[in-house]
């Protein structure tokens, strides 16, 4: 089951993968190691991949409080598992789980940002008063961990057109932007809002939700 290694451009180093059933598809989960960070990232991978056609695609950051706690202070939780769903629905994809909480602050720094924002800051506002950019985010380990797989070209479930322009930049094709709109309730709302207007993300029509209750 193991995939040969490939030259990693000294970013990262494969170490070794297994079989994970989901709820939706038996992936083929895959782990390298951060030369810099020693930070431990993840690659799901269901059918064949490496054909040179376009792949659908999830490049996720890791947000503990969303994939695993449930928060429903955002959306990432929902667009974790909308983006598996669909990859099993297509029979083939990957998803690259970046180990990148908060946007690059960190799970305690995350904290700290969440309880500025209760005391009214935004998502963006938060992060800078805590002296971080609003999106500290960095994605060149895409690439490596992508030709690991054969991959040159994505159909990527995105909103956020910076991840695109990054990507793009490394010489990784994205055919195709795939929505990911999921999970919008009364207490993300505002969180997605600030995410449409000061990060420019693609979220539609800003709706607000009913009343969570």
């Amino acid at each position: 089951m193991s995939t040969p290694p490939v030259n990693t451009d000294q970013l990262l180093d494969y170490v070794t993968s297994c079989a994970l059933p989901t709820p939706w598809a038996q992936f083929t989960l895959h782990a390298f190691i951060e030369h810099s960070t020693g930070k431990e990232h993840l690659a799901m991978v269901l059918g064949d991949i490496g054909d040179g056609e376009p792949v659908l695609a999830r490049v996720h950051s890791e947000c503990l409080t969303g994939d695993v706690l449930f928060s429903q202070r955002c959306d990432c939780g929902a667009q974790l598992e909308g983006a598996l769903r669909r990859i099993a629905e297509e029979g083939r994809g990957v998803l690259l789980y970046l180990r990148q909480e908060g946007r690059g602050i960190g799970l305690v720094n995350k904290i700290r940002a969440y309880r500025l924002q209760e005391a009214g800051a935004d998502t963006v506002e938060a992060n800078l008063q805590l002296g971080f950019h609003a999106d500290a985010r960095n994605y060149e380990l895409c690439k490596p961990m992508l030709a690991q797989f054969g991959v040159r070209s994505l159909r990527l479930m995105t909103n956020n057109p910076r991840k695109i322009d990054a990507l793009t930049r490394l010489g990784i094709g994205v055919a195709e932007r795939v929505p990911l709109l999921v999970n919008r309730n009364a207490f993300n709302n505002s969180y997605l809002n600030t995410k449409q207007a000061k990060l420019g993300h693609m979220m539609g029509p800003a709706e607000v939700p009913a009343d969570a209750s």
